[in-house]
């Protein structure tokens, strides 16, 4: 923890190319350039995907966009005109801008109680477009949010399933949701008095406000809210001091973020010796270390933990070994999210 080594790159260089195909770098280029001729209208976008086998074995090694998670939480896909049948037009465009038409719909059945189903829906794969950078940069956000369902939010939804004993009656703030899977297995499945689910991309806000909606039957008595929290500016009064538990996922990876992240959560958090912040954030290089300085300089405390649930450290060991192939760029430094409780007061 504290590391104070020499800051590597996020994502650390790698001296040698895959056995028998190209360098790091040249695959690389070949991912973005496969991203973005397959949106063009032009009759070389075919060009954009390659028929080599061994470079798209290649390309999908080395790529850090997940090609899966930890499948802790049986999932299936549903036909976004099956929920338009039951949700009226609602799912064709909302205020938001949301499109169904490169949407997909999740239907989670948690692991809980009455197995609750919960129906989320994230833009398709490869779907990101020069419109969301050009939003990206007018309002100072990423668009990470937007690309996929990562391993940390999986797994931080299956941690809060699992402790939701701690979420009862609470106060609850997700920062960084992303889709708002965490947040809404919280609103579902923890008998939580509310539940505020929070982006800085007001894009990514628009799809957790529809997947609040289509899931409010779940929620029995919890209030869930959607809002747009960026971390860098001044809070209401009315939510200062006032969370009992704030969750997040993969958020420490970009550096710059770092100070304002750590700000809110302490400005956010209430000062209380049962109050805390849940992080599940991979290493990620030394960002993670990094964010956990900040964390102390700030005057928080922190406790890092590498194991903390059995079924999620027997995929990692199995995936780290080899005895589990399936998830081909498997990375311990980028896939595996370590837990990082955050309070005001010293641990036991």
């Amino acid at each position: 923890m504290g590391s104070s080594s020499p800051s590597p790159s996020p994502e650390p260089p790698q001296s040698s190319a895959p056995a028998g195909g190209a360098s790091n770098a040249s695959l690389r280029w070949h991912i973005l350039r496969r991203a973005l001729l397959s949106r063009s209208a032009s009759p070389h976008a075919s060009e954009g995907t390659s028929k080599d086998p061994q470079e798209k074995g290649d390309t999908n090694k080395i790529s850090r966009k997940t090609s899966r998670g930890f499948n802790l939480i049986k999932c299936h896909t549903v036909p976004i005109s099956q929920l338009n049948k039951s949700q009226g037009d609602s799912l064709n465009r909302n205020e938001n801008g949301v499109e169904c038409q490169r949407d997909v719909c999740v239907c989670y059945k948690l692991p809980c109680d009455g197995s609750p189903e919960l129906n989320v829906i994230y833009r398709r794969d490869d779907s990101l477009e020069l419109n969301d950078i050009e939003a990206s940069n007018r309002f100072n956000i990423d668009t990470t949010g937007l690309v996929c369902c990562w391993p940390s939010e999986e797994v931080l939804a299956f941690y809060c399933i699992n402790h939701s004993d701690m979420f009862r009656s609470k106060r609850v703030l997700e920062l960084g949701a992303g889709y708002g899977l965490a947040g809404l297995v919280i609103a579902a499945s923890a008998n939580a008095g509310e539940v505020i689910i929070s982006d800085g991309n007001p894009q990514v806000v628009g799809y957790i406000q529809q997947n609040m909606s289509i899931n409010a039957k779940t929620f029995g008595q919890t209030k869930v809210k959607p809002m747009t929290l960026h971390w860098d500016q001044e809070q209401a009064s009315d939510m200062l001091n006032s969370f009992d538990i704030i969750v997040a996922s993969d958020c420490t990876f970009f550096k710059q973020f770092h100070q304002s992240l750590a700000w809110t959560v302490k400005s956010l958090l209430k000062h209380s010796e049962t109050s805390q912040a849940i992080f599940l954030s991979p290493r990620r290089g030394d960002s993670l270390n990094k964010f956990l300085e900040t964390i102390k300089e700030y005057g928080l405390c922190y406790e890092l933990i590498e194991n903390y649930d059995p079924t999620v450290w027997n995929l990692h060991e199995s995936y780290v070994a080899g005895d589990d192939t399936s998830w081909p760029n498997y990375n311990e430094e980028h896939c595996y999210p370590l837990l990082v409780r955050i309070t005001f007061g010293h641990f036991d």
